[in-house]
């Protein structure tokens, strides 16, 4: 794809750039409808992750010599991509973590240890992953504060009108996904950071399901804290990213402490005098993924390139095409569907169960037409038993690399699966 100019987006071109297409399973090529768990990877991310090792491996910001300042300079440029990618301020406002769940514990310990007190409460809402609920009621647990639900209505849309009600000057912060990673619905963060501001809160979005499909600016959100992954960018695994606002992290002292997050140690008569390093190093103590971020930079610069717009509207016409597709063969009323089936403010993020086939069954047997999808709660089952699938569901989710055959061959296999439960 490089050195060629984009204009719209050619999911065939782009497909040319991963060599997992390649493959075939079952004599069928690899139909990926899983990228809400992990996307798959271009050529020049996987060829940025094997050069560092090939060419710049070494520590960063421990020596002088030519690997090292070469190493750092790749490592701290990765922060400044990141930075632009999100319209964040700057790098000094860029933590790398090893994934989104990183990322959202460090704004639980920051929470605990700094901002909230007994007899304060934090929000967060009912469709987030286990990952935007357990550390919050952990929290609860030690320090005697309350956790308060935000609703879904009927729709399984966030109620989001309803925060008024449950938000007052004791709330520290609302911790809210800007996707669901099971319903796909787009919800309004900045509405709800404004409500949150408006009452001295902070706001925490998970961005593991927004980050990769459509543009984000964080100072637009006007959000204090966004947690997203690498691997689900296109990315390499272990390397995620915390944004927090400046004006946040110059108060805060860093959780973990040691190598590369200080400038001076001295031991005198009464401890140690610690002079702590510049934001953002400070937060990132010890050796770094290295390689990982300089293959998120890469994926970074990869979707950049593309347009995030592009991206948007592209995986908006996938979806639509779905739905309809589904609507058209008479499919959609056979199956149960989580949320609703309505195109605005969602993303490519499908899920259901196929009348009371087992949803692991149902994606058995898609596998074995070579199409890969999830099942199970997708770490979020009280939504699930919130909307009655107590057994979970069959998650499909798209990407920019997917297309409308691929779309078609899901179908057909749907119905084969339908076909064939009927027969037995």
């Amino acid at each position: 794809m490089e050195n060629r100019l984009f204009h719209m987006l050619d999911p065939y071109l782009i497909r040319s750039d991963f060599p997992i297409f390649n493959r075939e399973i079952n004599g069928k090529k690899i139909i990926y409808f899983d990228n809400a768990a992990t996307s798959q990877k271009p050529r020049q991310v996987i060829d940025a992750v094997s050069g560092f090792y090939q060419k710049y491996n070494s520590n960063i910001h421990r020596g002088i010599h030519h690997l090292s300042m070469e190493a750092s300079k790749l490592y701290e440029e990765a922060h400044e991509i990141i930075a632009r990618f999100i319209g964040a301020k700057g790098a000094e406002e860029i933590i790398f973590v090893r994934n989104t769940t990183e990322a959202i514990n460090l704004v639980a310990y920051i929470v605990s240890d700094n901002i909230i007190s007994s007899g304060d409460n934090i929000i967060t809402t009912i469709m987030e992953h286990h990952s935007n609920l357990i550390p919050w009621f952990r929290i609860s647990s030690k320090k005697n504060v309350d956790v308060r639900i935000l609703n879904i209505d009927s729709n399984g849309r966030l109620m989001i009108d309803e925060l008024e009600d449950i938000i007052d000057d004791n709330t520290r912060l609302i911790a809210v996904t800007h996707v669901s990673n099971v319903l796909g619905h787009i919800n309004d963060v900045k509405k709800i950071a404004k409500i949150a501001h408006r009452h001295g809160a902070y706001v925490l979005v998970d961005g593991a399901q927004s980050v990769p499909h459509i543009p984000i600016n964080v100072k637009d959100m006007d959000i204090d804290f966004l947690a997203f992954s690498g691997h689900k960018m296109l990315g390499p695994t272990g390397i995620g990213v915390l944004y927090v606002r400046q004006e946040i992290l110059d108060e805060l002292d860093p959780p973990i402490i040691g190598g590369g997050a200080v400038k001076e140690v001295h031991l005198g008569e009464r401890g140690l005098n610690i002079r702590l390093h510049d934001l953002p190093w400070r937060f990132e103590a010890g050796t770094p993924n290295i390689a990982g971020a300089i293959g998120l930079a890469e994926a970074a610069k990869y979707l950049m390139k593309i347009g995030m717009n592009n991206i948007m509207q592209y995986e908006e016409e996938l979806t639509q095409y779905l739905l309809k597709r589904l609507e058209e063969t008479g499919l959609l009323n056979m199956l149960r569907v989580l949320g609703d089936t309505s195109p605005r403010d969602r993303l490519g993020i499908f899920s259901f169960t196929l009348g009371r086939m087992d949803p692991h069954a149902t994606a058995l047997l898609l596998s074995e037409d070579g199409i890969a999808v999830r099942s199970g709660y997708h770490c979020a089952q009280p939504l699930h038993e919130k909307l009655g699938f107590r057994s979970g569901s069959v998650r499909v989710s798209l990407y920019l690399y997917n297309t409308l055959e691929e779309i078609d061959h899901f179908i057909e296999s749907l119905k084969r699966i339908l076909l064939e439960v009927r027969n037995t």
